[in-house]
C-alpha cells in the first residue's frame, strides 16, 4: 500500500505529509477500500486541461480529476490530478485558506474514489458534505 505525492511543473505548500497519508488510508478503511497505490499529481492548468481533453473528451479547466486504475470497485488502483493553478484561484474566488481548499479537494478525488459521485445536485450535496465531514475531522 502506498500514497505518493508528485509534483509536475508545479510546487504548492503541503505539509504534515504523513499525518496526511494516514488520515487518507483511514478514509479508505472506513469506507471498506482496499488501498494498493495512489498517487496524487500537483500539475499546472495547461497540463491538466491536456488529460481532460485525451482522456475524457472535456476542452476546459478543472481543478481536480480522479482514476481509478482497477478493475474492482472495492480495490483502489488510483491517480488524482490536481491543478495547483485553480486550487489557488478557487481559494481566493471563495476567499478560503489555500491549505483549506487544497486538501478539501484532495478529500474530493479520495471519495470519488471510494464511489461517491458530483454529476447530479443530490450527488453534489451528498459530496460537500463528505468533504466537509473531513475537513472537520482532518484540521478539527
Amino acid at each position: 500500500m502506498s500514497i505518493q505525492f508528485i509534483f509536475t511543473d508545479t510546487v504548492i505548500q503541503l505539509s504534515e505529509r504523513k499525518r496526511l497519508k494516514l488520515f487518507i488510508e483511514r478514509i479508505f478503511r472506513k469506507k471498506k477500500k482496499a488501498l494498493t497505490n495512489l498517487s496524487i499529481i500537483f500539475c499546472t492548468d495547461e497540463y491538466l486541461l491536456d488529460i481532460n481533453k485525451r482522456f475524457l473528451q472535456h476542452d476546459y479547466y478543472t481543478d481536480i480529476i480522479t482514476f481509478n486504475l482497477s478493475e474492482s470497485p472495492n480495490i483502489i488502483d488510483g491517480e488524482i490530478y490536481i491543478s495547483v493553478d485553480r486550487i489557488k484561484e478557487n481559494a481566493r474566488n471563495q476567499q478560503v485558506f489555500l491549505k483549506d481548499e487544497l486538501h478539501r479537494v484532495i478529500f474530493h478525488g479520495v471519495l470519488h474514489l471510494c464511489g461517491y459521485k458530483d454529476k447530479e445536485q443530490g450527488e453534489k450535496a451528498k459530496m460537500t458534505t463528505a468533504e466537509n465531514k473531513q475537513l472537520k475531522l482532518y484540521f478539527g
